[in-house]
């Protein structure tokens, strides 16, 4: 059993379940844990698209490791189209494709080999070598050199287990021992566990597609595969701002130990993290997987830097109408291990049901909500924070403050003027349990803050300067909406004039 990680004194956590909670009728309109979709051929059509927006999609993520930059810009064209027919701040995510190893091509035309546990294969850095079950290549040219015999190698997400026999540097091949009979295709990846491998980050079609794609198109985030130092989040943001892209986030996806061990100076460096379990089940045990989940949720939370946590979340809807239910319980721990964001891959892309797939992952996100104690979670953040710090920022300060006064006075909601997004982010951080509105002129900031920022929507203005105008609509539109009424009180977060990093008010308005 847990125990509530809330209080001095230990109690059993979920005391807010009982069996009205169970009975209950889920309310998916109150949910705040934001949805990452990826794109492909099931759901890339304009009225599919919408549907997706209406199911609860805030971001959506395109795939670079498929794909061209043609084909990538009319599926953008598309969902821009949806978004605007939807009055919807649906946010844009550039996933790079990273320095993958892959295995290579197969003689005479074959689509699969099979291979036999026993049996001996020797894997070639020759990447123009067609392979057959004796003899495969390997996209990776430092194999010899970076495994000893008694490594594994693992190929296909695991399906196939590698044990290494032997290294012949001089003709760049490996000879290894087959664990398991498996039956694999072209170009499968391939993991070193435990490796530091010897390949760039960003890799030239990594750039090409950052500096082609994602800054002439402006897109609002950089999931960047495979970091493993801050010096590639460094990387990554001069090539941005380079080419115009200076308002671009950067998510960082941790997906091999290296990462892991560099993880707070990425976070320090990077504007949020993607818990990329795919690859990182590869690299750990996967028994590991959920402590390496919880740990950098909570790094992250404590930093105030937006988390996704990401991979095989709802995998049997790519075929099913219904997930299993450890499905909806893995992605009801990651809402209450405190992720911002849940992510859909190959069943949204590539699924029948990639509607339901994002249905039921929303109820389920709002159902693990209505467990939480968000007063206590505010608590929680501040006090764990200025145990990490020793304080809190100016900005942390306000931000914390206008969640305290919305807690005391019951407010129905938030309103966060932002410019840059950061006083969004820095409220965001506090958890609160009401509504937050993040009013600005930006349109990234915008997108950016309903995309992956834990219950905010947002609303671009025309002007900023007239602030008091702009706060009485809002409150307007609270109570035409049902989400106030006359009367109720909302903390208001702005500065004193409208430009950038000016926020340094806070104060309690009535409906």
């Amino acid at each position: 059993m847990s125990i509530s990680q809330s209080s001095d004194v230990p109690f059993l956590a979920g005391s807010k379940i009982n069996i009205d909670a169970i009975k209950t009728a889920t309310r998916p309109g109150l949910r705040r844990t934001k949805i990452v979709c990826t794109l492909g051929p099931a759901c890339w059509e304009v009225p599919q698209l919408e549907t997706l927006i209406d199911a609860g999609m805030s971001v959506a993520r395109f795939n670079f490791s498929h794909g061209d930059h043609e084909g990538h810009k009319a599926c953008l064209d598309r969902l821009r189209q949806a978004a605007k027919n939807k009055d919807q701040h649906v946010a844009v995510m550039l996933d790079t494709k990273g320095p993958e190893i892959r295995s290579g091509f197969f003689a005479d035309g074959a689509k699969k080999i099979n291979l036999v546990k026993g049996e001996s294969i020797v894997l070639t850095t020759d990447y123009s070598f067609l392979g057959n079950n004796k003899k495969l290549g390997c996209s990776y040219p430092a194999l010899p050199t970076s495994v000893t015999p008694g490594q594994s190698i693992l190929v296909a997400d695991g399906s196939l287990v590698l044990t290494v026999l032997s290294c012949d540097q001089a003709a760049g091949e490996v000879t290894c021992r087959i664990e398991n009979n498996a039956g694999i295709g072209e170009r499968k990846n391939m993991n070193l566990p435990g490796v530091i491998v010897d390949l760039p980050t960003l890799t030239e079609k990594d750039i090409s597609d950052i500096t082609e794609w994602g800054c002439k198109n402006k897109v609002d985030f950089i999931a960047a595969s495979f970091v493993r130092k801050a010096g590639d989040v460094h990387k990554i943001r001069e090539v941005l701002n380079s080419n115009g892209g200076s308002e671009t986030k950067i998510i960082c996806k941790i997906e091999n130990l290296e990462g892991l061990e560099n993880y707070h100076e990425i976070l320090a460096a990077t504007d949020g993290i993607m818990v990329a379990r795919g690859d990182l089940g590869m690299e750990i045990p996967p028994e590991k997987v959920f402590l390496a989940q919880k740990f950098m949720i909570r790094e992250a939370n404590i930093a105030g830097k937006p988390v996704i946590t990401a991979t095989q979340m709802l995998e049997s809807m790519i075929n099913n109408p219904r997930p299993t239910r450890a499905e909806c319980s893995d992605v009801a721990n990651a809402v209450l291990d405190g992720t911002d964001c849940v992510m859909l891959s190959g069943e949204t892309a590539n699924g029948e049901h990639f509607e339901a797939a994002v249905t039921i992952m929303a109820r389920t996100c709002c159902e693990a909500e209505s467990a939480v104690n968000f007063d206590s979670l505010y608590q929680a953040v501040r006090n764990s924070t200025i145990k990490k710090f020793g304080h809190l920022s100016t900005s942390e300060s306000i931000a914390s403050s206008a969640v305290k006064t919305a807690i005391d006075v019951n407010a129905q909601a938030i309103i966060v003027c932002s410019e840059s997004g950061n006083t969004a982010r820095q409220v965001a951080k506090f958890r609160p349990g009401m509504k937050v509105i993040v009013l600005t002129t930006e349109r990234s900031t915008a997108c950016q803050s309903f995309g992956v920022l834990k219950g905010c929507s947002s609303k671009i203005l025309a002007s900023i300067e007239d602030t008091e105008k702009i706060i009485d609509q809002t409150k307007k539109d609270l109570v035409k909406n049902g989400i106030a009424k006359l009367g109720d009180p909302v903390v208001v977060v702005h500065g004193a004039i409208a430009k950038k990093g000016s926020t340094n008010t806070m104060k309690i308005e009535y409906c």
